[in-house]
């Protein structure tokens, strides 16, 4: 793959393990084996993906118990961080812990359901700022970036929208979703993480024409991440996250390279 810039950061991927429990309400099983097992194929694909450094997510499948997230991240140590799953109603406590054990942001998931509502974001927002956490956002461009898009400026804290906002892409870079997301982006009010094509976009085409957009909106509130191991996948397939890697990065310039692959990730989450 065309080679990538030193010290880069895949800042979107989850880890499993069967040592842990899952949530009851879990929608599906993910593949066998514990964390430690997992960790290991973490490493190889960190190598792979010519990266060293990592935001692990934590996964729905797990619920709001956080400890497989904060636990690969103890284990992989410096350069890595955790992005966690609280309910509204969370505690300073409960905060202050899980900033304390490399929490750098929460997460709220419009597209599969979460824990956290919108509303209880904003009324956590200035909690989180105050212990340099962010709010990380699954949400569907095409449905809720025009609402998002009057409310996002007014935080106290920053917010990431995962996967391109997850548009419809067929829909095309002109839809007033994905013309919300840039003009946040250009104006310095949000972030964005290049990552999962594959759940978004049917044709290669599809998902440069999002990205393309995306990128020229603004490269220094743009982010990357490998999405791996590709859970919840609603049938469609496990994609090759080193190719998509590979057709991203060729397309970018030196600069934006550096930008979306080190410079962003390091300055969103202090690795």
């Amino acid at each position: 793959m065309a080679e990538m810039p030193a010290d880069a950061v895949n800042a979107h991927v989850h880890l499993i393990g069967d040592d842990y429990a899952l949530s009851p309400n879990a929608v599906e099983t993910p593949p066998a084996g514990t964390l430690n097992d997992w960790l290991g194929h973490y490493r190889t694909h960190l190598s792979e993906m010519g990266c060293t450094r990592g935001v692990i997510v934590h996964s729905i499948l797990y619920g709001t118990d956080n400890s497989i997230t904060l636990d690969a991240v103890a284990a992989m140590g410096s350069g890595f961080a955790a992005v966690v799953l609280v309910p509204d109603d969370v505690s300073d406590t409960e905060l202050d812990r899980l900033a304390d054990a490399g929490a750098k942001a929460v997460r709220l998931n419009y597209v599969h359901g979460g824990v956290l509502t919108w509303d209880g974001a904003k009324a956590l927002a200035p909690r989180l700022a105050d212990r340099g956490l962010h709010i990380e956002m699954l949400a569907h461009a095409h449905l809720h970036l025009e609402d998002l898009a009057q409310d996002v400026p007014h935080l106290p804290c920053d917010v990431v929208f995962d996967h391109c906002a997850w548009p419809d892409a067929a829909l095309g870079a002109d839809h007033a979703g994905i013309a919300a997301l840039c003009r946040l982006l250009a104006e310095g009010q949000a972030w964005t993480k290049l990552s999962a094509p594959h759940r978004w976009a049917k044709t290669d085409a599809e998902a440069d024409n999002i990205r393309t957009a995306l990128l020229r909106a603004n490269p220094e509130r743009c982010l990357w991440g490998s999405d791996w191991p590709h859970l919840m996948l609603g049938g469609v397939d496990t994609p090759d996250p080193i190719a998509q890697c590979e057709a991203l990065r060729a397309k970018m310039s030196e600069a934006d390279a550096q930008a979306v692959f080190v410079d962003n990730p390091t300055r969103l989450y202090g690795i």
